[in-house]
């Protein structure tokens, strides 16, 4: 339905832009396919009337004329309609390039590629010595996961999905109705902030941790999107960065680099084991699970609790 109205749109635009003349509003019925295959006139004129206005509220100026007999006509001028020229200098261009190829490993790159293009043909200058000034620079953010592209389109479109979803401390996936707001790339992992339906409360998904399929849904949202989502604030929260205290932690001589990388301090073993104190916060139990054998929690005593319940509930599957 959303492409549909896309297509309706665009067609209507270029009628009102390619004509030399006003045009009636039963020209366009004639011209336009989704018109023509409109039930009755009350429909078309409900229909013409919500693009029209569709198309002012993105920016474009159609006039309204009336010719000698009365009858009204709708004609968007070219030079009413124009952008000014396009000017950039190196250092944006440089910034909408590298934006580019953040998508080289997604099935954004296509149209990025496009986008790059135009700019290009439009007199972005970034082009031989220029380009070299910033070739140093190759940003990479894997998009691999199958939930990525539908829960980006969910997000753009505000439509409601569900999916099915496995927390760190389960052996089974659940099902989760799901308002989405945004996705953000994190630590190298993607993740979707939205309302979560059944929970009544907005909550973050790692993409990685979404088995089978994403289903679109029908629908509004029943909850208020927030101006801006953070996203990263709730995943650092829920991962223990916002922290309230230090855990004692033995970890696996050679594994661990992320827990090492946050490590106040660090004493070598000589058993292949490492003494490590880390800040400690909500959510640090759901990622020492992730790292398996690799990690034993020394203290506090409710941290190793919450690790030991955790990995007993995912031993009994």
């Amino acid at each position: 339905m959303a492409i549909a109205k896309a297509e309706r749109l665009m067609n209507l635009a270029l009628c009102l832009l390619g004509t030399g003349r006003p045009l009636t509003k039963r020209e366009l019925r004639t011209s336009i396919e989704a018109y023509i295959e409109a039930g009755t006139e009350d429909a078309f004129n409900r229909m013409f009337e919500r693009d029209k206005d569709d198309l002012r509220e993105l920016g474009m100026v159609i006039d309204t004329v009336e010719s000698l007999d009365g009858e009204i006509g709708y004609l968007a001028r070219r030079d009413r309609n124009r952008l000014p020229p396009l000017t950039l200098d190196a250092e944006e261009a440089a910034a909408l390039g590298l934006a580019a190829k953040v998508w080289q490993q997604a099935r954004l790159a296509g149209a990025a590629s496009g986008a790059l293009q135009k700019l290009r043909a439009a007199g972005m200058p970034l082009a031989g010595a220029e380009q070299e000034t910033f070739s140093a620079l190759e940003p990479r953010i894997p998009a691999g996961e199958a939930a990525f592209e539908p829960l980006m389109i969910a997000c753009r479109d505000r439509r409601p999905v569900t999916f099915d979803y496995r927390k760190s401390n389960a052996a089974h996936a659940e099902q989760r109705q799901v308002e989405p707001w945004a996705l953000e790339c994190w630590r190298g992992h993607w993740y979707l902030a939205g309302y979560d339906r059944e929970r009544r409360a907005e909550r973050v998904f790692r993409l990685s941790r979404i088995s089978g399929r994403v289903r679109s849904r029908s629908g509004a949202f029943t909850a208020e999107v927030p101006g801006v989502v953070a996203v990263r604030e709730s995943v650092a929260e829920w991962a223990g960065e916002s922290a309230t205290g230090a855990a004692r932690i033995r970890l696996r001589a050679g594994a661990g680099y992320p827990l090492r990388a946050r490590a106040t301090w660090t004493r070598e073993g000589e058993d292949g084991w490492d003494e490590l104190e880390i800040p400690h916060g909500h959510g640090l139990g759901a990622w020492l699970v992730e790292f398996g054998p690799d990690v034993i929690v020394l203290e506090p005593a409710e941290l190793r609790a919450d690790v030991v319940d955790r990995l007993r509930a995912v031993a009994k599957g």
